[in-house]
């Protein structure tokens, strides 16, 4: 602290009331500036260069193609080696990450990214603005004005991050709530003589009006299946990509059930029905939890009310009769 309040005396005497802000903008400035050729550059990729060389001579370009093939993202392209994880596992997880709050496009941990640096800025020059607009009213001290400039930054860097984990756990709130009635539909489905591609392709285009995450999801399977990719490897891909555990012990029983040759419909049946024993429980953990939440609120809204009414004119009398004495 007192090294802190050396400095700001003596930026204040070099640089008048606004030196200590002076001093940490530029600083921003110039960590700006040094960052900006790292942004900047970027690495070809020797592969890349391999391909172009192998590549037969471009066609001529038709009027419409830049409006079929342009795409918004394709801005941020030059700064992929700034705002996308090198490493190959840590992009999975990132991708991984994205795929479960329902972002499904090639560039979306690029601009999950950009979105964090973008708002961080913009949030850290609002704090700047507000820092000055106080400074220049009255004397500001050199650990507010730090926090009025900083903190805002790092609420701007995480609210992106925040956003994407709220939307993905409540896209996985809505899978939870969806799926029994999902597994019921599609035992009726596989009881009635459709395969189980069909009945997963019936079951998508019914969810996706009262639960749009789950219909995309069974979407996605039934697109993947028609592709031509291996079932268990979509059925497997889905439960990594939902990380319910739920739909993990799904996926498991549909692939015994394939694997040993045992009848679809009795293995829906079965888990189809311990499922809704699920969601059953479910509402009474909740129902047995509301009476201990609602106690608090019984406290302080019921019991001082209660108590004024009771003692509150026993206590109005014993005062004014010792007033009077």
């Amino acid at each position: 602290m007192e090294f802190l309040n050396n400095i700001n005396t003596l930026l204040v005497n070099s640089m008048g009331p606004l030196g200590p802000l002076i001093a940490l903008g530029g600083l921003g400035v110039l960590l700006i500036l040094a960052a900006l050729p790292t942004m900047l550059k970027k690495k070809i990729d020797p592969f890349a260069k391999v391909k172009a060389q192998r590549a037969p001579p471009a066609m001529a370009k038709k009027p419409g193609d830049a409006l079929r093939k342009g795409d918004k993202n394709d801005k941020l392209e030059k700064f992929a080696n700034f705002l996308e994880p090198q490493n190959a596992e840590d992009m999975s997880t990132a991708r991984m990450k994205m795929l479960r709050a329902g972002y499904r496009g090639k560039n979306s941990v690029r601009t999950f990214h950009f979105a964090q640096f973008a708002l961080g800025i913009l949030f850290l020059l609002l704090g700047v603005i507000y820092a000055m607009i106080l400074s220049s009213k009255g004397d500001v001290s050199t650990q507010k004005m730090i926090m009025f400039t900083i903190v805002p930054g790092a609420a701007g860097y995480y609210l992106p991050q925040y956003w994407v984990k709220r939307r993905a756990q409540a896209r996985q709130d809505e899978i939870i709530s969806g799926f029994p009635d999902a597994l019921d539909m599609m035992l009726v489905c596989v009881e009635a003589g459709q395969s189980l591609d069909q009945s997963i392709i019936r079951v998508a285009r019914e969810s996706a009006a009262g639960y749009p995450a789950l219909g995309e999801e069974f979407e996605m399977v039934a697109h993947e299946v028609k592709a031509g990719k291996e079932r268990v490897m979509v059925l497997k891909d889905m439960s990594e990509r939902i990380g319910i555990s739920d739909v993990s012990s799904f996926v498991t029983t549909l692939v015994q059930s394939a694997t040993f040759g045992t009848s679809v419909a009795e293995a829906l049946r079965v888990y189809s029905a311990e499922m809704r024993d699920k969601r059953v429980m479910r509402a009474e953990e909740k129902a047995n939890k509301l009476p201990t939440k609602l106690t608090l609120g019984t406290m302080l809204f019921t019991l001082p009310p209660l108590l004024i009414i009771l003692i509150g004119p026993s206590i109005h009398g014993i005062v004014k009769n010792l007033g009077g004495g």
